[in-house]
């Protein structure tokens, strides 16, 4: 569900509508022209023309409601769409709740997915018409979107989906990650998993779906595929409370590089839990939005690693900590053990195993 959801009711039905909906979605805040006015708090009054609340509202909310006719809606916000990626779901909802439209941002804005459950829950029908929901295939642009997964390569996104609705033949190449973003055996009957990458290039195919960590460089692969990055690296940092915030993204730069792994797989960053914070770790955490989990020394001296150190065990009190805090943290195998980074610096790298 979204965080922000605005709804907009400009006639006295809409108004009783909006009441309804806000009793299924609580967080909700509902809009309405002043000359309705009455005591209820529950409402938000605005005395401006209701194109300019439209336009305030489209770029401060996630999701807009609008309850009156979809061609009053499509004028009030056709100047002010800009991009699949950032504009928020719009709904549109008749006066007396019959149908409930899903009319901008079907996929990635989530209207498709509020659209039916406002439906639901007002007995109204769905109008859905993304070409994925009506042939009941893969949504390309919505792999993995739950999981935290990012598209690497949008601009291949339109054409993999065309090929995708138009059934023709589509190979999915999957070496990291959840399994769980698809029944694998109901896949549409276009859809075949390759367990080679390569695969990929056969003109077989039309199309690819990749879901990897991996940097992919073939140009052939590149240009026919849409390439999915899942949350699956955990980074284990062992510093001194002078490592620097680049000091730290110099090092990951140079293992990700030299081991061809995406940043964009970053699931989170691990070490021990000092007396005093690093400055330099909190840093690179909170500018690359990436969790950060720190662990207390009695947890991490639990932890075999394959190369631990006498000099840690000197400063530090335990063997490991770059190894021991991401094999900790991930629960998962260490495919790159610690790299060192004189004189403040050691990172090492674990991949989450997904069932």
């Amino acid at each position: 569900m979204k965080d922000k959801i605005a709804v907009i009711a400009i006639t006295k039905n809409g108004i009783t509508i909006a009441g309804v909906i806000k009793k299924y979605i609580t967080n909700a805040e509902i809009y309405v022209p002043n000359k309705f006015y009455n005591e209820d708090s529950t409402i938000i009054w605005f005395k401006e023309p209701t194109q300019k609340k439209i336009s305030d509202l489209f770029n401060s909310y996630d999701a807009l409601i609008c309850i009156f006719s979809l061609g009053a809606v499509v004028r009030l916000i056709s100047n002010l769409l800009k991009d699949k990626k950032t504009d928020p779901a719009i709904l549109v909802i008749d006066d007396k709740a019959t149908f409930v439209i899903s009319a901008l941002s079907g996929h990635l804005g989530g209207a498709n997915a509020l659209s039916r459950y406002i439906a639901d829950s007002l007995k109204s029908i769905p109008v859905i018409t993304t070409a994925a929901d009506v042939n009941k295939t893969i949504s390309v642009d919505l792999i993995g979107n739950e999981l935290g997964w990012i598209i690497d390569n949008y601009e291949n996104v339109t054409k993999v989906s065309a090929h995708m609705v138009n059934e023709e033949k589509i190979a999915i190449f999957q070496d990291v990650g959840e399994r769980t973003w698809w029944d694998k055996e109901n896949l549409p009957s276009n859809v075949v998993m390759v367990k080679d990458l390569e695969n990929i290039k056969d003109n077989l195919y039309k199309g690819g779906i990749i879901i990897s960590d991996k940097i992919i460089t073939d140009n052939v692969i590149l240009s026919k595929s849409v390439i999915y990055r899942p949350k699956t690296l955990v980074i284990g940092i062992g510093i001194h409370w002078d490592t620097s915030k680049d000091d730290i993204l110099n090092g990951v730069k140079a293992i990700f590089e030299k081991n061809g792994l995406s940043f964009a797989s970053i699931k989170s960053l691990s070490s021990i839990k000092k007396k005093i914070r690093v400055k330099g770790l909190d840093e690179f955490s909170k500018e690359l939005q990436i969790p950060l989990f720190l662990f207390e020394k009695e947890e991490l001296e639990k932890i075999s690693v394959p190369n631990p150190s006498d000099t840690v065990k000197k400063f530090e009190g335990i063997t490991s900590v770059s190894e021991a805090s991401s094999i900790l943290h991930s629960r998962g195998t260490l495919i790159i053990p610690k790299q060192k980074f004189p004189p403040n610096l050691t990172i090492a790298v674990c991949r989450v195993n997904f069932a």
